[in-house]
């Protein structure tokens, strides 16, 4: 008899309404629609500032660096080709110490590296 009283009050509490309780189609929305709304201006605003610092800051300093490291491979070209003519139209050979273009065991294609350039690079396979 105990269990059938018990198992009463449960369905009886469990049948009344609780008010505090809120659905999700609830037509009011309450501050919901306010917060959307202050979220949607937020991000106008915040797009508006990236494009204006991206046009008015970043493209502007991507090509003020371009046109310095251009000045500078220039110069580097023109110093090069000035120290050419001094020695004969080649660079001047660079120092052999021990530990540059050390080669312990030859690359699958040759001494030479992957990336060789006969302009600027020493020609390891003329060493053999």
């Amino acid at each position: 008899m105990n269990f059938l009283a018990r198992n009463a009050a449960r369905a009886t509490v469990r049948a009344v309404p609780r008010g505090s309780r809120k659905f999700a189609t609830d037509a009011t929305g309450g501050d919901y629609f306010a917060k959307r709304q202050a979220i949607q201006e937020h991000a106008q605003a915040s797009t508006e500032l990236w494009r204006k610092i991206s046009y008015y800051v970043a493209f502007p300093s991507i090509i003020v660096c371009m046109a310095w490291v251009y000045n500078v491979e220039q110069e580097h070209h023109a110093h090069e080709e000035h120290e050419k003519e001094l020695h004969g139209g080649k660079l001047p050979e660079a120092p052999a110490y021990e530990y540059l273009n050390r080669r312990v065991k030859p690359f699958p294609w040759g001494n030479n590296s992957l990336f060789f350039n006969a302009e600027v690079n020493k020609d390891m396979e003329e060493e053999e």
